[in-house]
């Protein structure tokens, strides 16, 4: 088993933008019967036509077979692009995936999802579990819920990757962990706090993954203000895996500001939308490169107003590694519901007068949000549209309407 990028539907290999090589995928597919299509129309934001423009297209069950080491954790990465395919109404195309016997997506419609984000694509990435097989079976099937219903892929990637996840403290509870070493994850969110994108071509440890400012999910009136470590500054890893969190992330930040007063008075907050009924680990980074002793910036760490870090037991970062420069991470565990946060995440920090630290202030560098399975489950509902959205689409259906009953008169009347 070693990494592989598969390009769905080429005949043979290419590279995108950021020198990345794919392969077909055909010697991978145990199935027949799929028929592979380009895509008529290339949207602007697709920053590389490779794996986007083709797809497999699947009318009927098919898997893949992708040969690995059973016993380590793989990073997969499905790509969808719902765009025009000859003959096809991608509005039919809602399936089901399961990776082994996870699921991963059920009844999934890749042009809803991408509508409700008003994005052109989609990049779904999961970690998964080692097993002890050592071939990754992953089985694409078309709903039966629809008529004329199909699957489709762009681009399959499987990256092999070191054991990154151990316990995670449970959120509002005293001593509870979660542990997340034999969970497989999705991953929801990935931001590089305070600083910019980092593209898969500048991660660390050869796991390409892309880290996005913060930014849009910030809720709250306060950006606070964000941190940049000096160029030369260096990131000592020490223990901890460089996997974890290429040097970037820990070389900027957010915080509240100078203004003690106002911080006490405010705090930072961010938002993220997510499907109900799981648990979700949310791994902050933190790495200090202007203060340097304890009790300096202390702070409250909030996650659906539940007591992640506060009280007696307050955020400081140089008290957790000792001197600046060094990284860390901290696991929190969520189970979101209909009573705790709906569908949604919020992570707030504010801060802390315990041991009247010598600035009002909190920070932060990175930010994961991982969803845990829940019975080899991973799969959420198809997002619902927001009611601008569904209001544009309605005035689409009327003119596509009018127009079809025009151009029948008009055949009447010839």
């Amino acid at each position: 088993g070693q990494d592989l990028a598969l390009s769905c539907g080429t005949s043979e290999a290419s590279a995108d933008q950021d020198k990345k090589k794919w392969e077909p995928d055909t010697k991978f597919l145990k199935t027949g019967n799929s028929i592979h299509a380009t895509a008529t129309y290339q949207d602007p934001s697709l920053l590389s036509t490779v794996p986007y423009m083709t797809a497999r297209i699947f009318t009927a069950p098919a898997t893949y077979e992708i040969p690995i080491k059973g016993d380590k954790r793989h990073l997969l990465r499905l790509y969808f692009y719902p765009s025009t395919y000859t003959g096809l109404n991608i509005s039919n195309s809602y399936f089901t995936v399961e990776a082994n016997d996870v699921t991963l997506l059920s009844n999934f419609s890749a042009a809803i999802t991408c509508q409700a984000l008003t994005q052109a694509y989609l990049v779904k990435e999961y970690s998964l579990a080692p097993t002890d097989k050592d071939v990754l079976s992953i089985k694409f099937t078309p709903s039966d819920k629809y008529r004329d219903a199909f699957a489709f892929i762009n681009g399959i990637e499987v990256i092999q990757m070191p054991e990154l996840f151990d316990t995670a403290a449970l959120v509002g509870f005293t001593d509870q962990t979660m542990d997340a070493k034999t969970a497989n994850l999705q991953s929801m969110f990935r931001l590089n706090v305070g600083g910019q994108d980092i593209p898969g071509s500048q991660d660390s440890g050869g796991l390409t993954r892309t880290w996005y400012n913060d930014a849009p999910y910030i809720f709250s009136a306060g950006l606070g203000v964000t941190l940049q470590a000096s160029n030369n500054f260096r990131i000592n890893y020490q223990n901890m895996p460089v996997s974890i969190a290429p040097a970037d992330i820990y070389k900027t930040a957010r915080s509240q500001g100078p203004n003690g007063d106002i911080n006490l008075k405010s705090n930072l907050t961010w938002m993220f939308q997510i499907d109900k009924n799981f648990t979700y680990i949310l791994r902050l980074h933190f790495c200090e490169f202007q203060l340097s002793k304890i009790n300096q910036k202390v702070f409250n760490i909030y996650i659906n107003n539940r007591t992640a870090q506060a009280d007696t037991t307050p955020a400081d970062i140089i008290g957790w590694t000792g001197e600046k420069g060094i990284p860390m991470y901290k696991d929190y565990a969520i189970y979101v519901d209909a009573n705790n946060g709906g569908e949604e995440i919020t992570l707030q920090m504010t801060p802390s007068t315990f041991g009247q630290p010598e600035y009002y202030d909190s920070s932060l560098n990175g930010l994961e949000i991982f969803k845990m399975d829940t019975m080899k489950n991973l799969a959420g509902p198809n997002p619902e549209p927001s009611p601008m959205q569904a209001e544009e689409e309605v005035k689409k259906e009327f003119k596509n309407e009018k127009r079809h009953l025009e151009g029948s008169e008009n055949l009447y009347f010839q």
